[in-house]
Order: structure tokens, then C-alpha cells, then sequence
């Protein structure tokens, strides 16, 4: 089933923070992780809402669940305003405090994660990502480019999203759509979930013809808008196409911004009758972002020095922690096309 990737917790005061812990202890549990792994998933998440209760202005944490990747991961995200770390690298070592405490702090983290990430910038605030495998055993794969990370958050108060993100990955092309069903809520995600299923059944590479195909298949759905990505990995190129306001921009070397503009209409609705597909050389740009409206659409990646060195899921964090709108399921997708 297509829905939220991952949960958004408030993390701003220290209330919060047994609520956190019994949650992400709680998914632990349901995904059956071994106990051993539980426990240093208790002490990362006690670790990281601590520095937030400590250091920050503000904050949150994000918890996902990939079961597509190698067993299964549990990632946790931590999201402050500030006031950000001025030597990460010092902060990262074990035993660090930075206020006559024990001070394992994020040392601990990055040695507990089977995967670990971190962004700061002076008065801007601090990204940590920490992922999880299911198996200890199990090392973290070999990234295939494109490397592609979706971040979709349901509406606060709502129990699944309207938002969702398909991802196909063949032997020779890597198929993805950003759909958003109108309005928020069950029904929104029904027509979310009807369009994956004609996403993943119709066999072309060209993402007007698999538009059209979806038209056909949520007519009795309240109907979404949706951006259709297909890279060949032969041909090097990427082949967009979209219907309604997905917000969709790749960028390229010396700051080269392109963006691609949807089709005006509603899938399952009304959509143009004449429609073509979008292709571009992949070797002309090193990362791609799509947004749904939950995120305003006057965002900006340009103040965020230094975040193509990160994970993209620390991009799409950004956004999201900048441009939320806060009133409507929200959806940023980063991918690195390329190393």
C-alpha cells in the first residue's frame, strides 16, 4: 500500500520525548527486530532527543520504515532550528560533551547506525539521520543510481496520506511517480493507491502514455496530480512528464537550474489532449528534486552550502523543514542521478 513514508513527531519540548521513545520502541518491536538491535535503537533515539532538549531551538524527529531495501531499515531523523554545530567533526567523536556531561552523544549514534549522515549550518540548525537494518548481519547495499529518497508526511491529525510515492527499479530503467490525490485523508490515498496499481501494470517507458493509462483507471476516484520520472540507464536519459502542480527542478553544474512544468488538469478528470514527454541527457545534471503543494512553491535548495556531499534524504529534510506548508500532506523527493 502507497502512503506516508515516515511520521513526523513535534520534539520541541521535553513532554514529547517519552512519547518518541515508546513509538520508535514500538515499531521496533512490530518489525520484529532482534532485541539486541531494539536496544541500541532505544539508546539512539534517547541520545538524539536529548541533544535536541540540550542544544537546540525547537525540533523534531522523523521516523521511516524501508522494507524494500536488504531486510528492512528503521530510520530516525533528527531536525533542529538551530543553532547549529561549528566543528561537526569534534562533536561526532566518542566521549565529546559540550556540557560537562558523560558525552558518548553522537559519536555513540554514528557508531550504532548502520548508516549515518549529518548536516549543520551556523544559526540554520542540525540534520542527523540514522538508519537501522533489521539483520545486523546485513550491511547497507551499494547505492544504484539513480539513489532516490522520498520523504511523504500525512496531514497532522490524519491517519494515512494523500500523498504517495511509487519507485520501479528494472534492469535497465528506474521508474518513479509523485502522486497527490485532491484533498488529504483515506479517499485522497485510494486514488493515490489506484494510480500505483496502473503505474505498475502498464509496461511503458513513456510517462504520457502511462498518465493516460492511470486517466482510465481512477476515473471513480476523486482523481490526483502526479509526476512521471523514467531513466534509462542505457541511454543515459530521464524522460518527465506531468499533470497538476507537482513541483519538479534538476539541477546541474555552475548552478544550472532547470524546471519542468506539469500539464494543466486532473488525472481521473480531465487531462490535455496532446501531451509530450520531456527527455533530457542525465549527464547534463547531478540531482532532481519533486515537491507536492504541501511544500510552498517558492522553495529553494541554493542556501544549503555543502548538502550535495549528504545522503539526499538530508536534502529533502531541508526542504521539508523550510517549506512545509503544515496544512496538507507534504512530499519532497530528492535523487542524485549520477555520482
Amino acid at each position: 500500500m502507497v502512503d506516508a513514508t515516515h511520521k513526523l513527531f513535534n520534539a520541541s519540548d521535553r513532554s514529547y520525548f517519552s512519547l518518541i521513545k515508546k513509538e520508535v520502541h514500538s515499531i521496533a518491536v512490530q518489525r520484529s527486530f532482534p532485541e539486541k538491535r531494539i536496544a541500541e535503537i532505544d539508546l539512539i533515539v534517547a541520545e538524539l532527543t536529548s541533544n535536541l532538549g540540550k542544544y537546540a531551538i525547537g525540533g523534531s524527529i522523523l521516523i521511516g520504515w524501508n522494507e524494500a531495501v536488504q531486510g528492512g531499515y528503521l530510520e530516525i531523523i533528527s531536525v533542529d532550528n538551530g543553532p547549529g554545530i561549528s566543528d561537526v567533526h569534534r562533536v561526532l567523536s566518542d566521549g565529546y560533551s559540550s556540557s560537562n556531561t558523560l558525552g558518548h552523544g553522537l559519536g555513540s549514534v554514528r557508531r550504532l547506525s548502520d548508516f549515518f549522515d549529518i548536516y549543520s549550518l551556523k544559526g540554520w540548525g542540525t540534520i542527523i539521520v540514522s538508519r537501522i537494518y533489521r539483520n545486523p548481519k546485513e550491511l547497507p547495499p551499494k547505492i544504484s543510481y539513480p539513489e532516490i529518497q522520498p520523504l511523504v508526511i500525512a496531514k497532522h491529525g490524519e491517519i494515512t496520506s494523500g500523498d504517495g510515492f511509487v519507485l520501479r527499479r528494472g534492469d535497465r530503467t528506474v521508474k518513479f511517480m509523485l502522486a497527490d490525490g485532491l484533498g488529504h485523508g483515506p479517499d485522497a490515498n485510494l486514488a493515490v493507491n489506484e494510480a500505483a496499481k496502473a503505474f505498475h501494470s502498464m509496461a511503458s517507458n513513456s510517462p504520457v502514455e502511462i498518465i493516460r493509462h492511470m486517466h482510465t483507471s481512477v476515473r471513480k476516484t476523486r482523481g490526483l496530480v502526479a509526476m512521471i520520472g523514467i531513466a534509462d540507464l542505457v541511454k543515459k536519459t530521464i524522460s518527465l512528464a506531468g499533470v497538476g502542480n507537482i513541483g519538479t527542478k534538476l539541477f546541474g553544474n555552475q548552478q544550472t537550474v532547470k524546471t519542468i512544468l506539469c500539464y494543466n488538469g486532473i488525472i481521473g478528470h480531465n487531462i490535455p489532449g496532446t501531451m509530450n514527454d520531456n527527455i533530457i541527457p542525465i549527464d547534463s545534471f547531478q540531482e532532481m528534486v519533486l515537491c507536492s503543494d504541501g511544500i510552498r512553491s517558492r522553495w529553494d535548495a541554493a542556501k544549503y552550502i555543502g548538502i550535495n556531499r549528504c545522503n539526499p534524504i538530508i536534502k529533502a529534510t531541508a526542504l521539508l523543514k523550510d517549506f512545509n506548508r503544515l496544512t496538507d500532506d507534504s512530499s519532497v523527493v530528492a535523487i542524485k542521478l549520477k555520482k
